[in-house]
């Protein structure tokens, strides 16, 4: 689950520029992502379009257009490009995204198809349901290491969390294999998307247990899922995490925020609520 700050931008402002690179405007980044001779500023300009939230129609045909982008190569045959206007098209929210971003669930860069999972949990529509789940085809044994890559055969971790976002009921019966994945994370994501969609609490507890792990990123990991899934009775847990108090804020706010959702607008604040909202005054 990526952190962002979750900063507004004001899209009618086309001179703000960004505190990175304060020679860039909404107007000079969609000219960089359109031409083709400087692949660094393409890459920084749909970063950027999608770090500031700009959500203006030629922004978002630009970044549509650049998915297809053949230019932007790393050595090993990577697309970097369409890897960041993936991500910025998530973050953006427009569904026009939406199918272009399927159809990079079958790009050859694992990356790129990571990228465009993460992006379709966050536009959050369900017709992308069907073509995730065919990534997790097969038996958990296919699921491996790919040959000569530092990654596994697909992107599981954001398949699956995608699944649970969207709450692909249909996929409970993929999803729950992965249980048992030799990659911890996988697990987890595992839990997190059982937990989502079948409000188990056993799902819940795997993931508090997983907080007492020796592998600080594997805690860290831990507290982001929990956060994300909003498991009320992990709060103290989450609290005394051996971990950055800044992510065990992140995580409790998820919590303190599933849970107001959940109660009446009119009603007062619950006993759980002012106790999630005590462990986070005293971490700050």
């Amino acid at each position: 689950m990526e952190l962002d700050s979750n900063q507004n931008f004001d899209n009618s402002s086309a001179g703000v520029s960004s505190a990175d690179n304060p020679s860039l405007t909404v107007e000079s980044a969609i000219a960089n992502l359109k031409q083709r001779e400087d692949t660094g500023a393409r890459y920084y300009a749909a970063w950027w379009l999608g770090r500031f939230r700009v959500k203006e129609p030629e922004a978002i045909a630009t970044l549509i257009e650049a998915l297809e982008d053949e230019t932007d190569r790393t050595p090993d045959g990577g697309y970097p490009l369409r890897r960041n206007a993936a991500t910025a098209l998530g973050k953006l929210g427009d569904r026009q995204a939406v199918f272009p971003l399927i159809q990079c669930l079958k790009c050859e860069d694992y990356y790129v198809r990571e990228s465009a999972a993460q992006a379709l949990e966050m536009l959050g529509d369900r017709s992308a349901i069907s073509p995730l789940i065919k990534l997790l085809d097969g038996s958990l044994q296919a699921a491996v290491q790919y040959p000569g890559k530092p990654h596994l055969v697909q992107p599981y971790e954001a398949i699956i969390e995608a699944l649970g976002t969207l709450q692909a009921t249909d996929a409970i019966s993929q999803i729950e294999p992965f249980l048992e994945h030799f990659v911890e994370k996988v697990q987890y994501a595992a839990a997190r998307a059982m937990y989502q969609l079948t409000g188990n609490a056993i799902y819940g507890e795997r993931l508090a247990n997983a907080l007492q792990q020796d592998d600080l990123q594997l805690r860290r990991s831990a507290l982001i899922d929990l956060g994300a899934i909003g498991y009320l009775p992990a709060a103290v847990a989450i609290a005394d995490t051996l971990a950055e108090n800044s992510l065990k804020l992140i995580s409790l706010k998820g919590l303190l925020e599933t849970h107001l959702q959940n109660q009446p607008t009119e009603s007062v604040l619950s006993d759980e609520s002012i106790q999630v909202m005590m462990l986070m005054d005293k971490l700050l």
